[in-house]
């Protein structure tokens, strides 16, 4: 097989193979057993004709129709022994088959173009810090004690501390019932923190069977314009209850903790780091995807479309499976499609960059780091270290510690610039 490997482009490879006859006669053999299943000739059943006489008749028809099919798969031969990298579907551009003589073709495909990296260390960039707030504490104690209050009969509604049962009638700019626009037996929690507060206001005072009004606003942007549609209710009560919040004991902390804490002291402190924890997450990660998005922006380029397009028909199977697996009814694939195509051009850009990165500043990940971490989970898994290995070849999961070794690479190499993160958020809104 002789190979040549013909540069395109920055990022685009053509690769030309020569084949004698004699190094494709197994694959013609075998496309000869294939056709012959289905081949019928008067005289011989289905499949049981004379070889000799399917050459003859169809043979030329049967090795064109091979040749393609060999083609691709001597061009993934030659893939593996050029330690070739293309990263788009391949595309044939040219063949010539002679029966008995040669195979010639040229397949075109993308590869990953070479970057002259710059401006991707030494940047500051900003790290919100979230501080961790009494009332999300606080909050978060009565989300947790939600499922064991209890609900008592009331005559009035004295303050937000009340559930009320309401019939609630839509209503025309006249104050007039809109026919069609009712619902009954709507259960309204007023110490709900989501609730309308015109709700929680008009309906302090009411007793069973008395009526008030409330408007909902919906803002909501078409494009860069802001509209504002308001709506008008009238709630009638059928139903008070005062919510009665459960004595808070030993027994009733352990289980909203889990059994991790026994004393309303020691289930505030284990909130208070699982919300100091979360947000630390939560920072690095923003830290993480502001940098990386410094570093796309410093390097910006134009990545191959072939390559892009496969990177975005990944998230659109990704997402598919997700509603398939959590049975989410009429997804809408063209909606999903559209919001991956930024997200999909950004990611194959990055991918680009990751792997000059990783050239430039000579970041590997070694064979001997796939196997400790073989090793690792072969303890806790009980799987074989050899089947692990195998498996981490085969999922790339190489090229995953390598985007890891990358990210931390930049990380100790750029500055850190911390925030109030609800300085930021207000500054945001000022702007």
């Amino acid at each position: 097989m002789e190979i040549k490997v013909n540069q395109i482009s920055d990022n685009m490879q053509e690769l030309e193979v020569n084949l004698g006859y004699d190094e494709i006669t197994s694959e013609i053999d075998e496309a000869y057993n294939e056709e012959r299943k289905t081949i019928e000739i008067d005289g011989f059943r289905k499949g049981k004709a004379p070889l000799a006489m399917i050459k003859k008749l169809f043979g030329e028809a049967i090795e064109y129709k091979a040749s393609e099919k060999i083609a691709t798969k001597k061009f993934w031969e030659a893939v593996d022994k050029e330690n070739l990298k293309p990263i788009s579907t391949p595309q044939l551009v040219d063949i010539d088959f002679v029966r008995g003589s040669k195979l010639f073709f040229k397949i075109q495909y993308e590869i990953k173009p070479k970057l002259d990296l710059k401006n991707y260390t030494n940047l500051e960039i900003e790290k919100p810090i979230f501080k961790v707030k009494e009332e999300d504490i606080e909050k978060e104690i009565a989300y947790l004690l939600k499922p064991h209050v209890k609900y008592e009969a009331s005559d009035v509604v004295e303050d937000k501390n009340y559930r009320i049962t309401t019939n609630l009638q839509k209503l025309d700019e006249n104050g007039v019932a809109v026919i069609g626009q009712r619902s009954e037996n709507m259960a309204i929690d007023l110490s709900d923190e989501k609730v309308n507060p015109q709700i929680i206001e008009n309906a302090r005072g009411k007793k069973v069977n008395e009526k008030f009004p409330f408007t909902f606003v919906d803002e909501h942007y078409h494009g860069e314009e802001l509209h504002r549609e308001e709506y008008r209710y009238e709630a009638e009560i059928t139903k008070i209850e005062k919510i009665v919040q459960p004595e808070v004991n030993e027994e009733i902390i352990k289980k909203i903790s889990g059994n991790k804490a026994s004393t309303m002291d020691e289930f505030r402190e284990m909130l208070k780091k699982n919300f100091s924890d979360y947000y630390v997450k939560q920072s690095d990660e923003i830290f993480t995807n502001s940098l990386l998005n410094e570093i796309v922006k410093n390097n910006d380029f134009t990545p191959p479309p072939g390559f892009v397009s496969t990177v975005h028909k990944r998230f659109v199977e990704m997402e598919k499976e997700n509603a398939k697996r959590y049975k989410m009814p009429d997804v809408d694939e063209n909606a999903i499609a559209e919001y991956y195509k930024p997200r999909a051009e950004w990611n194959a850009k990055w991918q680009i960059i990751l792997e000059n990165l990783a050239e430039k500043e000579n970041i590997k990940v070694e064979d001997s780091e796939l196997e400790v971490l073989a090793n690792q989970e072969a303890e806790k898994t009980g799987i074989s270290p050899q089947k692990l290995l195998k498996y981490y070849k085969d999922s790339n999961r190489g090229d995953v510690l390598l985007e890891d070794k990358v990210i931390e690479f930049l990380k100790k190499n750029n500055k850190v610039k911390e925030v109030d993160a609800e300085d930021k958020l207000k500054e945001k809104k000022g702007n």
